[in-house]
Order: C-alpha cells, then sequence, then structure tokens
C-alpha cells in the first residue's frame, strides 16, 4: 500500500545568476511500512527534500501525497494540523520543550491536538524506549541518547503515517548512535512505522530497506538493500 508518493518536486532558491535547485525534480513512492534512508554528501539537497516531505516548507513546484493527500493544496493552518497528525519529525537536536518533563514532551502533539493520550500506548512506548523511570525528567536531566529517545516518542505518540528522522544521530557518540538506530529499526517493525531517515553515514543507512542517493539535488539511485 503506498503510504507516500512524491511528483515532480522542486525547490529552487534566489534568482538569475544566484539561482540554486537545491530539489531538482524529484519523483518516487514509499510503501507503508518501509524504512528508507536517504543519502548524500553536504549541500546535495537531502535535508531540504525531508522538511518538503513533511510539510515543514513548500516547494516552488510539484506535488507531495501523504495517505492519498495532496498536502500543499491545504492552507497554511490545515497544513500545520496535518502535520502533527500524520507525520513524526525526529530532529538531530531533539527540539523538546526544556520546561516540560518526559511524559510531558512525548505527548504534546496529543495536547496541542485536544485528543485523548492513550495510556496504554504511551506506556508501551515508554518502555520500549527505556524511559519508565524517566518519566519526571526534565531534558537537561537526560543524556543526549535520552533526549533523542524522547523526540522518537514524541513522533510516535500518535501513530503517524510516516515518521522523518534527519540525521537523528548526529549529535550522539558511536554507542548512544547504535541504539538509537536500534529504537528506529524497532519502531519500524513493531509498530509498522514507514520511516524516512536522512544520514550521510552509510554504515546507518545499510540497516534501511532501501537507500535513496541525492546529489546536486537529484535522485542519482535508489537501491534495495
Amino acid at each position: 500500500m503506498e503510504i507516500l508518493r512524491v511528483e515532480n518536486l522542486r525547490k529552487i532558491y534566489g534568482k538569475g545568476e544566484n539561482q540554486i535547485n537545491a530539489v531538482d525534480d524529484v519523483s518516487f513512492s514509499v510503501e507503508k511500512g518501509e524504512f528508507i534512508a536517504i543519502v548524500g554528501s553536504s549541500g546535495s539537497g537531502k535535508s531540504t527534500l525531508l522538511h518538503l516531505l513533511g510539510g515543514v516548507d513548500r516547494p516552488t513546484s510539484g506535488k507531495v501525497y501523504i495517505d492519498g493527500k495532496d498536502i500543499y493544496s491545504l492552507s497554511n493552518d490545515n497544513l500545520a494540523i496535518f502535520r502533527r497528525r500524520q507525520v513524526g519529525l525526529i530532529y538531530q537536536f531533539y527540539n523538546l520543550i526544556p520546561i516540560l518533563n518526559v511524559e510531558e514532551n512525548i505527548t504534546l502533539p496529543c495536547r496541542l491536538d485536544g485528543v485523548y493520550v492513550d495510556s496504554k500506548r504511551l506506556n508501551e512506548i515508554l518502555d520500549t524506549l527505556c524511559l519508565t523511570k524517566r518519566v519526571k525528567h526534565l531534558p537537561n536531566e537526560l543524556s543526549g541518547g535520552q533526549q533523542q529517545r524522547v523526540s522518537i516518542g514524541r513522533a510516535l505518540i500518535n501513530n503517524p503515517a510516516i515518521v522523518l528522522a534527519d540525521e537523528p544521530t548526529g549529535n550522539l557518540d558511536s554507542k548512544a548512535s547504535e541504539e538509537i538506530l536500534e529504537l528506529l529499526k524497532i519502531s519500524n517493525k513493531k509498530y509498522k512505522q514507514t520511516i524516512i531517515m536522512i544520514t550521510h553515514d552509510l554504515e546507518l543507512a545499510a540497516a534501511a530497506d532501501r537507500i535513496i542517493t541525492i546529489e546536486d539535488g537529484r535522485i542519482i539511485r535508489d537501491e534495495r538493500n
């Protein structure tokens, strides 16, 4: 079942001699439950592409369909609501709210949406992420790896259509990086979660089902592991 479809996506910055084609006519589709790594050198356009897939930025042209919905046909307000409900975002620098504890950070998407927090799902996520004993801790009381676990929990709590991870291990040491990658694999297999991960680390990319390589804003390879 197709969960994501990208059609002729472009993102252009500047004009004339200063024009940069950050994403240049990109098209591909993703099946529900796939774990995909998007790789490329710095400046290749992979992070810009991820932001376009998640509705964080609007394209110059092209279409992005998530679970059959043309996300850029939505108004900015409706797109923000859709993104909160259907897109889980994991960033390199965690982006946790410093005055909220672990449980509050994880359940923030539910509370912003005014929906009931499924305590069974929350407890299962906390257990899977080994955060059960940290639920009342603030972000500054956690290690980098623990903070990234919280951001993974926040991305999963609403059972979104896709999870987008932007260099999720880029700010961690090798041991914590391995743990985060394992948790992403667990969420992919256990929760059947569709994951698209941006990384420059080919060893991390090797854990994915499929690797898409970006160069100068274009897809140059799309291979299955």
